[in-house]
Order: C-alpha cells, then sequence, then structure tokens
C-alpha cells in the first residue's frame, strides 16, 4: 500500500480517521508524523508556513501539495483511486455523493460539535434552549437518514463511497455524545449502515471500538470553590454605630449578592386536595378498574382545581415502524420528563401492529396548563396534547381506556405501554 504524504492530524480526532479510512479503502495510506503535539506543533513557524492557519487534518504529498479542511482532503484522497467508485460511478452519483457528505458534516457532525462545546462551556455560557435546538435539530437529520436508509444498504449506488465512510465518522462522535440508547433503537437502519462501514476489513482497525452512550451527554455545573481560611486576624477596633438613616442610604449595590435559584412556576400553585404520589402508588398496588381499584380510587380524591387530564398523540405516526422500537420511544420521552416527575404521571402506550401503529395515552398534570410540565423533554414538541374533560362520557372511556391498557383506538388495540410515576 503506497503512502501519499503526511497527514497532521491525532490519532483519535474523528476527521483524521475519515480520511485515514478513505486512504485505506482506495488501497492508499498516509503517514502520521511521528511526533506531534496539538496546540504547540500547530503554532510553530514551520508549520504555519506550509498551512497558515493552523488547522488539522493538514495533508502535505510527497510531491509538494497542501491541503487543509476534512471534506477537501477526503475528497482529493478518494479522487486518486477513480477505480474505488468512492466517487461515485457517474456524474449524477457524484452530486449525491457529495449531497451526503455535506449534510453528514452540517447537520449530524456540526451539531455533535455544538453540543460537546455547549456542555463543556467552551462555546458560550450553557444555554438549555441552545442544547435542545441542537439535538433536535440533529435527531430531525438523523430520521432523514433512518428513512433513506429503509430501502437501501449504502447511501449511494450499492457500493461504498465517500459519503457513506464520512457518515460514518461523524456518528461516532454523535454515537459516543448524542445519540442514546433510546434514540438508537429508533434507528436500526442508521445503526445497521454504520455498523456495515466501520466493520469493513480494510478500516476497522482505523475506527476501533465505538463508546456508546446510554444517556445524552447533560451540563454539569462547575462545583463552587471553597474559599481558604484566613488567618485570625487582631480584633479591629470597633467603629462608631452610624445613625438609622445613614445607614439605609448606603449603596448596598456594590455588594455582589447570590441571586435565589429559580423556582418551577408550578411551585406558585394553590395546595390542591390531591396528592399525586398517594395516587401512583393507588394506581400500582390496586386493580385499575373495578370497584375498589384505581380508578375508583382517582374518582373520589381527584381535584379538578389543582391537576388536569390530558389526552397525548404522537404527531409522526407514519413514521413508526415496529412496535418494541415505538414503545422504546416512550421510554425515551418518559426518560426526558424526568425533572417534572413531582407533577406528573403517565400511561402511554403503542397501539396496532409493525408499519401500521401510533402512540397515544393520558397524562395527569399539576396545575391548568401542560406546558410547564412537559416541556422540560427536548421532544414535547413531537406530541399533541388536548386537555380532557372527565364529565365528557367520550373523554373518561379514552382517559380509562390509556390507564387500564385496553384502549383502542380507530380498530388498533393496544399492544405495548409504559407508566410514567
Amino acid at each position: 500500500m503506497s503512502s501519499i504524504g503526511t497527514l497532521w492530524t491525532i490519532p483519535q480526532q474523528y476527521s483524521g480517521k475519515r480520511i485515514r479510512a478513505v486512504a485505506a479503502y482506495a488501497g492508499l495510506s498516509v503517514d502520521l508524523p511521528e511526533k506531534y503535539t496539538h496546540f504547540e506543533d500547530n503554532k510553530k513557524p514551520e508549520f504555519l508556513a506550509k498551512f497558515p492557519h493552523g488547522k488539522i487534518p493538514a495533508l502535505e504529498t510527497k510531491d509538494g501539495f497542501k491541503l487543509f479542511e476534512t471534506p477537501a482532503i477526503a475528497r482529493y484522497v478518494a479522487a486518486l483511486a477513480p477505480n474505488s467508485t468512492l466517487l461515485g460511478s457517474s456524474l449524477e452519483d457524484s452530486a449525491l455523493v457529495d449531497q451526503w457528505v455535506s449534510f453528514s458534516d452540517s447537520e449530524i457532525g456540526s451539531h455533535t460539535y455544538l453540543v460537546v462545546q455547549l456542555i463543556r462551556g467552551v462555546l458560550t455560557p450553557y444555554a438549555k434552549p441552545l442544547h435542545t435546538a441542537f439535538v433536535e435539530r440533529q435527531v430531525r437529520s438523523l430520521k432523514t437518514l433512518e428513512q433513506h436508509l429503509a430501502t437501501r444498504t449504502f447511501l449511494v449506488g450499492e457500493r461504498i463511497t465517500l459519503a457513506d465512510i464520512t457518515l460514518a465518522s461523524v456518528l461516532q462522535l454523535a454515537f459516543s455524545f448524542t445519540i442514546d440508547a433510546p434514540l438508537r433503537a429508533q434507528l436500526p437502519n442508521v445503526l445497521r449502515h454504520y455498523n456495515t462501514i466501520v466493520n469493513q476489513p480494510q478500516i476497522k482497525d482505523i475506527f476501533g471500538p465505538t463508546e456508546f452512550c446510554e444517556k445524552q451527554a447533560q451540563y454539569t455545573p462547575p462545583a463552587k470553590e471553597k474559599k481558604e481560611a484566613k488567618p485570625a486576624a487582631a480584633p479591629a477596633p470597633k467603629a462608631e454605630k452610624k445613625p438609622k438613616k445613614e445607614e439605609e442610604d448606603e449603596d448596598d449595590d456594590l455588594v455582589p449578592k447570590e441571586e435565589p435559584k429559580a423556582k418551577n412556576p408550578l411551585d406558585f400553585l394553590p395546595k390542591s386536595t390531591f396528592n399525586l404520589e398517594d395516587w401512583k402508588r393507588a394506581y400500582s398496588n390496586k386493580e385499575t378498574r373495578g370497584a375498589g381499584g384505581a380508578l375508583e380510587w382517582l374518582y373520589q380524591n381527584y381535584d379538578a382545581e389543582g391537576f388536569s387530564a390530558w389526552r397525548v398523540d404522537f404527531k409522526y405516526n407514519e413514521e413508526l415502524t415496529q412496535t418494541f422500537m415505538s414503545s422504546n420511544q416512550i421510554g425515551g420521552f418518559f426518560n426526558r420528563l424526568e425533572a417534572s416527575r413531582k407533577y406528573l404521571f403517565g400511561s402511554m402506550g403503542v397501539l396496532g401492529e409493525t408499519n401500521n401503529s401510533i402512540i397515544s395515552g393520558a397524562l395527569i398534570a399539576r396545575g391548568q396548563d401542560i406546558k410547564p410540565v412537559v416541556e422540560v423533554a427536548p421532544d414535547w414538541e413531537s406530541y399533541e396534547y388536548k386537555k380532557l374533560d372527565l364529565s365528557n362520557p367520550e373523554d373518561k372511556a379514552f382517559f380509562e381506556g390509556a390507564l387500564a391498557w385496553d384502549l383502542e383506538i380507530g380498530g388498533k388495540k393496544w399492544v405495548d405501554g409504559k407508566n410514567f410515576k
């Protein structure tokens, strides 16, 4: 395998892995520098003379050609082996390869990078709305990929292209930080494609093992530093006491004050006679229907002033495939509602069959507005919420069916469900 030149990169750098994998799959290789220390060697005059911006990966071929930026290097290396079909076997395929390379970098890779930078405090002071927006954009893109790969082995044509290797390189980072177990359960085709690419014999050692995260990486506020105890000083002479009026005129704003932690708006609601924790215990320990059952207990104790009942329906049922995957999706949604556990109870399920199912169910929530309760979950807007009137027979029948797990909608019967307690 002939070397085309030297690639400055860090062994674990995902963009560098992409270039090395493309070269290996094309039957070529690149040399890594014998010694490279990032943030030191790339700032030296001899490196900047070749690559003025100081970025890596950076390639210098044996005939002196210099190139930086990962997509450009990867495409150049792929073009050095025209028989590999890494760039597609037609003009149209070549354009599609470029399309999916750009999509992988801009929609998957960039949002992973932004989340990582955000939770590490590098990009900007941490902001939950930004974090949520980045994750939602990435999830939407992953679902586009899932749909595209449902009928294809590879992104373009019938053989591996630069697009497939590019996607694998950005997914490896995403699997470690943003694509957690519940989300992976919704992406069987993406996961199948990833495993197909990274386990190709020519490039398996380059990608190495993948560290799959079980839960999405979250921001952890830095611990407050403890102040060092100062040595005891001699007692200062007592200051002369000022008149009260003079004390009141002092500028207190010059002294920094610690802001009190913001409370959830639900904490300010009037106290309710209905105890949600008692209800959760009743639901867990009693039969749902029948005399002395959980529903009878609920109707005897429910406080419609302090709590409300809601119907919840998934907006994108046409995207659902395997029913067990849909059940996992409900579990993921409930996991992301953890911050509202003391304000919320839920019973949701999958109704129907494979490739013809829906997600629906019911919630009991503190207060009369569902938004403050569910917006803690990044994917809360993927569901529709309708307030239920339990004095209305139709609403009451739906509510009881969701809690008893015997709900039926449009001929679709309940096949699996999960509770949020």
